[in-house]
């Protein structure tokens, strides 16, 4: 069969397949482009039964750009807790920020300016203009590459931005006429159904019969991909601290800067290691270390006043960024029998310095302790930034905004 009528074949039994099997999904209920926008952020690099919850969530707070643009970013990230990620949401609210100020509150009707908004790559400008404007513009991503490296049997390395330009310009030319937002939902509908990277379902498949890969018994081959880089491992040690007094039932937090990774968001105090002191966390090292313990209580001290005592060892845990592994222990603390609170003169004589600090460009941390705000010096111990701690009780979980990783010690500490 010539390439032209492969095409035909592959563009004409995929919408019908597509248009007969489709998911009920709940972005899928209307071409509002602002639900398809959100939706296609949040599914990136995220299962599609994972984000509908949050996608249902999310829309409730937020029903609107609007909305979302007005919106403390707190509870936007808060809405966006659990899935990771987190300046998708950081982005995509910038983005609304854009859509209100430039275009009205509308979703501009136009490639250029969606393209330009912020957190908006060419997958994102192209499934928004197909599937909320049925324009003929492609939406490429790792499903539609595979789908289609493994039906033309193309051998070019996905990883390559070179190898996206060429499938971009084959998945344009498959488009069938009047029906562009169906036809790349279709395509990716087949990557995550049927097409799947390592167990391809070849029989149910509404194209198998022209697949080049299958026909050559490459389908397990393809698509190439050439691996990334593992991420660098970090070790870090970190300390769940206990209150006392007003604060009994409530355990230390601060927050991140306001730039960076997981900007903004609420965490438990912790330090990072170097290389030598990494070693402290090995398999067959003891969980309570001595020098660990004074360290977490140094950084405690400097950032807040607190004088605390690391009691146990509570749990280990780990996270992977994309281009980050943390590997921490945690470490059960309190404030001891006589914990050191800052006087009010004390407070006084911390924040003043703290305004001179401030005007030199010197970083200061913030606590909260018996009711009062309490500035002082530090730098959050081994190259981590201050940030602003406060006590907190489990409802309180319910609105600052965690990541995955201490969200999880936490739960699992309130349990």
């Amino acid at each position: 069969m010539e390439q032209e009528a492969v095409k035909q074949y592959f563009s004409t039994e995929l919408l019908s397949w597509y248009r007969l099997i489709k998911r009920d999904l709940p972005w899928r209920i209307n071409r509002d482009p602002y639900r398809v926008w959100v939706s296609e952020i949040m599914l990136q690099q995220t299962r599609v039964d994972t984000v509908i919850p949050f996608y249902n969530n999310f829309m409730n707070k937020f029903p609107t750009v609007t909305a979302l643009a007005e919106a403390p970013e707190t509870e936007v990230l808060k809405a966006w807790e659990g899935l990771g990620y987190y300046s998708r949401a950081r982005n995509l609210q910038a983005g609304a920020k854009e859509v209100v100020s430039r275009y009205g509150g509308i979703v501009p009707d136009d490639k250029t300016s969606v393209a330009g908004l912020k957190g908006v790559g060419p997958y994102t400008s192209g499934a928004i203009m197909s599937i909320a404007f049925n324009r003929p513009e492609p939406a490429v991503d790792g499903n539609v590459m595979r789908v289609l490296s493994r039906y033309f049997c193309l051998e070019d390395d996905i990883a390559k931005q070179s190898t996206r330009v060429n499938i971009e310009k084959l998945a344009a030319s498959l488009i069938p006429e009047g029906a562009a937002g169906d036809f790349n939902q279709a395509l990716m509908e087949l990557g995550a159904l049927v097409c799947t990277p390592k167990t391809p379902g070849c029989l149910p498949c509404p194209v198998m019969e022209h697949c080049e890969a299958r026909l050559e018994g490459r389908e397990m081959e393809l698509p190439i991909k050439t691996k990334a880089k593992p991420p660098r491992a970090e070790f870090r040690a970190a300390a769940i601290v206990l209150g006392s007094g007003e604060n009994k039932g409530k355990v230390l937090v601060r927050q991140r800067p306001a730039t960076g990774l997981l900007a903004q968001m609420w965490e438990l105090p912790h330090l990072l290691l170097s290389a030598e002191q990494a070693a402290w966390l090995g398999e067959s090292e003891p969980k309570e270390q001595g020098e660990l313990a004074e360290m977490i209580s140094r950084m405690l001290e400097e950032d807040t006043g607190l004088l605390i005592r690391p009691r146990s060892w509570f749990t280990d845990a780990d996270h992977i960024f994309s281009h980050i592994h943390w590997k921490m222990r945690f470490y059960l603390a309190d404030l001891g029998e006589d914990p050191r609170v800052l006087t009010e003169t004390a407070a006084a004589s911390v924040v003043a310095s703290s305004a001179v600090a401030a005007e030199a460009g010197t970083p200061y941390a913030i606590a909260e302790v018996d009711n009062k705000v309490l500035r002082g010096s530090g730098t959050g111990g081994m190259g981590l930034p201050s940030g602003t701690y406060r006590w907190i009780g489990k409802e309180d979980m319910d609105e600052l905004p965690f990541p995955n990783l201490f969200l999880r010690i936490l739960k699992q500490f309130w349990e």
